[in-house]
């Protein structure tokens, strides 16, 4: 698993900053899970204003990131894609993966990509923070853009 290298982010200052989260409900079972591990770790950083919305699929996540990242400092996107029988798996992780880049750079303000891309079913599980999952992208997701979102607070201080 790619978490073994996991950066240490013991305390992230979130208070004033506010986050967006935009989660599709393909694969409901598991981005229910992911969004109340983000809502987590917002809490867990200070944040008190958090905007969380639903969309249908993990290709529908830049657009609507876009629109949050109009009224928030920090946006995480979450979502599972897993690698099928036809090409549709790489067009749509490179078309979110593009699009959620291209929001963070247009708009100057950190996007997580809290999205899995999988090639079966129990990949995203032991991804998506449920109780016998050993990551938990959602929290993972929403530190780290956190952690970003903090650090431009303050060098634009």
């Amino acid at each position: 698993m790619a978490g073994h290298a996991v950066p240490e982010m013991s305390t992230v200052d979130g208070a004033g900053l506010r986050l967006g989260i935009v989660a599709a409900r393909w694969h409901h079972e598991l981005t229910d899970q992911m969004l109340a591990r983000a809502e987590a770790a917002a809490k867990s950083s200070g944040v008190t204003e958090v905007t969380a919305v639903r969309v249908a699929g993990s290709v529908e996540l830049p657009v609507v990131a876009q629109a949050l990242a109009h009224r928030c400092d920090a946006v995480v996107a979450l979502g599972v894609v897993i690698r099928g029988e036809t090409a549709h798996f790489d067009y749509v992780c490179r078309s979110v993966t593009d699009g959620l880049t291209r929001v963070a750079l247009d708009a100057g303000i950190p996007v997580g990509h809290g999205v899995l891309t999988v090639y079966e079913l129990a990949h995203a599980r032991a991804r998506a923070g449920l109780p016998d999952s050993a990551e938990d992208k959602g929290w993972d997701a929403t530190r780290a853009v956190l952690d970003a979102a903090a650090t431009l607070r303050d060098l634009r201080r």
